[in-house]
């Protein structure tokens, strides 16, 4: 199975990336009003059930389209595992130890993951010289936004920087499974990576933690928009923008969510937007510029000739 060739990103692509760069960092709010009433096992399972449920009335509508040979199955339970029980488990555990900034910042390489990556797994995602300066510009990005109090203390707590890292890897190789599996059109492949996930999520929570006690409105809102917006609707962005752009432009969208989170701290907290903020996301916008000109896909293998017909 070949994936389908990717394309240069239009600005259209462009947009739909920052836009999931603001929905995902909305999710961090989200989270900080639902986690203390469910408790972070229990929103993890919930939010992924109510993101499976939005998109159940349109599986109904449609008809679910299965995999269709043991290869489909199998990285369609990949993807499950990898593109949502490991890593939001990774990255739960993970926040409890270091420090916000310092996780964004070990987030900030997943793009050089996805770029490294492409080059060797893709056959239209190559390494240049351009996209690493795309690299290089989102990070410097991450780095002002999170500032410098962020690489200190890099190396003391190594098992949580490294599971850090390892979340970035799956998201980025959850990506590259994914454009293997275009058959399957991303509203019904997302409901049913989701729905796999809350079956696994929910049994777990069950036998790991109390049911949670009676939710305040306002938690109970933000676990609704949490299910809704960063889990299922914009699971199917993601996995549209994947099979559009690829994954080394795509992964830039990381960048975007700390700059997105001090905004929305701006927002709805009245904190102060810093010159440093504008600099930061500058330099990612900048990066996501060069990262869509450095994007010339080769064209996908030709197909061989078909055999003369039989005589």
């Amino acid at each position: 199975m070949t994936a389908a060739t990717i394309r240069k990103p239009t600005g259209f692509d462009i947009a739909m990336i920052v836009l999931l760069g603001a929905v995902w960092a909305s999710a961090f709010q989200a989270m900080a009003l639902s986690v203390p009433s469910f408790g972070p096992v229990w929103l993890v399972a919930l939010r992924v059930a109510i993101g499976f449920l939005v998109l159940l009335p349109w599986v109904l509508f449609r008809g679910m389209v299965w995999p269709s040979s043991p290869r489909e199955w199998l990285m369609v339970a990949f993807l499950v595992c990898v593109n949502v029980l490991i890593p939001f488990f990774l990255l739960s555990w993970a926040a409890q130890i270091i420090p916000s900034g310092q996780l964004a910042l070990l987030m900030g390489i997943t793009p050089l993951l996805g770029l490294v990556l492409s080059h060797f797994m893709t056959h239209d995602d190559k390494f240049n010289l351009l996209k690493l300066a795309a690299v290089i510009l989102g990070f410097c990005g991450i780095s002002v936004v999170v500032g410098q109090s962020a690489f200190e203390g890099i190396g003391d707590k190594l098992v949580a920087q490294l599971v850090t890292l390892l979340s970035g890897a799956c998201y980025v190789t959850s990506g590259l499974v994914l454009r293997k599996l275009d058959r399957l059109p991303p509203t019904r492949l997302s409901a049913m990576v989701l729905g796999f996930s809350a079956l696994a999520f929910l049994p777990f929570s069950a036998l790991t933690q109390p049911l949670p006690s009676a939710p305040d409105m306002t938690a109970l809102l933000a676990l609704l928009y949490l299910g809704i917006f960063p889990t299922g609707l914009a699971y199917i962005l993601r996995m549209e923008m994947i099979r559009r752009v690829g994954v080394s432009v795509f992964s830039h969208v990381g960048n975007l969510i700390p700059v997105f989170g001090v905004v929305f701290g701006a927002v709805l907290l009245a904190e102060p937007v810093t010159l440093s903020t504008v600099a930061a996301l500058l330099l990612i916008l900048t990066g996501l510029g060069l990262a869509r000109a450095a994007s010339r896909p080769e064209k996908a293998p030709p197909k061989p000739a078909p055999p003369p017909p039989q005589a």
